[in-house]
């Protein structure tokens, strides 16, 4: 009997993940073809799969600008979802995330560094003349911010063990973090700080080819650091005795899973800005879809549902069939709160997950 339910539950897990994938492909060849100029399905496939068409301004909307951003969306979707699972399983709290905990405020202290520091060849002119070079720096930057707050949270973990009082105390992290941010701003030029607020709004457009290298290849090492870890992390979940009885290092656990989610929160917010929602609300719809902990089955599926959300998202931040662009953080925002909301409601045991 319970062989077979448990092969009932496989079959149903199998056609959820099929559904995924179709739907992440049908999302990714509408963001393509969808905007202030529709392109049909035929056009699309052909230029993504010949790089071909005949007419020249498709082929350049395709490639040069809709393509990498529908590529980048899916990498935020994984790359996000992948580090809230984390930080959900690492501090058993199912509100934790990189923005709850104040580690995309640390990554944007990162690119304050960079984009606000006057008078030198840091500034975001020079990052985009130096091409990759200054790709790398913004990177290190923002991902050296992301682990400073980490470090600080995960130092005061050890001394609080009430996960309330943890989020709460990443909250005031954060915040301490963009009062410096905001002194940082007030004594900027106005040219820097125009490129900042900008930059504030996230947006998945203007990450050129060079860029998509960097990012892409810093978001696939978060992620197979990440699945690497799935094993400990699904140890982390029972609490750190029952990790230390199975033999598990939980210093050394800790922080592989801060160098995967610092790769992975600071990259992406270096290049699209801070992007809220993501990396609480796709662990925990994941996990009512699945219906499992299990983290060899949740990464993969964080990836999955993470991408098709995010090109949702994106879908409509470009209000087809107007010129009008909105920024990426408020679409994920206003589809996400209810999201989150309702997966809340519907199950009121959400902290079962966690204990």
């Amino acid at each position: 009997m319970m062989q077979t339910i448990s092969q009932s539950s496989s079959n149903s897990r199998r056609l959820i993940v099929i559904g995924l994938v179709l739907l992440a492909v049908l999302f990714f060849m509408l963001d393509i073809m969808l905007g202030s100029i529709s392109i049909p399905f035929g056009e699309v496939a052909k230029i993504v799969f010949s790089g071909e068409s005949d007419t020249t301004a498709w082929l350049f909307i395709v490639e040069k600008i809709r393509l990498p951003k529908a590529i980048t969306a899916v990498i935020v979707g994984c790359g996000l979802s992948v580090s809230g699972l984390q930080m959900q399983t690492l501090f058993r709290n199912p509100l934790a995330g990189p923005s709850e905990l104040g580690i995309t405020a640390g990554a944007g202290l990162g690119v304050a560094a960079v984009m606000l520091t006057s008078g030198s060849t840091a500034s975001i002119y020079a990052i985009r003349q130096l091409g990759v070079s200054g790709s790398w720096l913004i990177v290190v930057m923002a991902s050296l911010g992301a682990a400073l707050v980490l470090s600080m949270v995960l130092l005061i973990a050890g001394r609080i063990k009430d996960n309330v009082i943890l989020l709460i105390v990443g909250v005031m992290v954060g915040t301490i973090t963009v009062s410096v941010i905001s002194i940082w701003q007030y004594f900027s030029q106005p040219e820097q700080l125009q490129e900042y607020i900008l930059w504030t709004f996230g947006s998945l457009g203007g990450i050129v080819q060079y860029h998509l290298y960097v990012l892409s290849g810093v978001v696939a090492v978060g992620l197979l650091i990440a699945f690497s870890s799935s094993k400990a992390l699904n140890a982390m979940l029972l609490g750190e005795n029952y990790a230390r009885s199975m033999g598990l290092t939980v210093g050394k656990t800790r922080f592989i899973i801060m160098a995967s989610t610092s790769l992975l929160t600071g990259s992406i917010t270096a290049f699209c800005g801070p992007i809220g929602f993501v990396g609480i609300a796709i662990p925990h719809i994941t996990r009512s879809l699945l219906g499992t902990s299990d983290h060899r089955i949740l990464i993969p599926c964080c990836c999955l549902v993470g991408t098709v959300l995010m090109l949702i998202c994106d879908i409509i931040s470009q209000m087809p069939g107007t010129q009008t662009v909105l920024p990426i953080n408020v679409v994920t925002s206003l589809l996400g709160a209810p999201v989150v909301i309702w997966v809340i409601v519907s199950r009121n045991n959400l902290r079962s997950s966690f204990s």
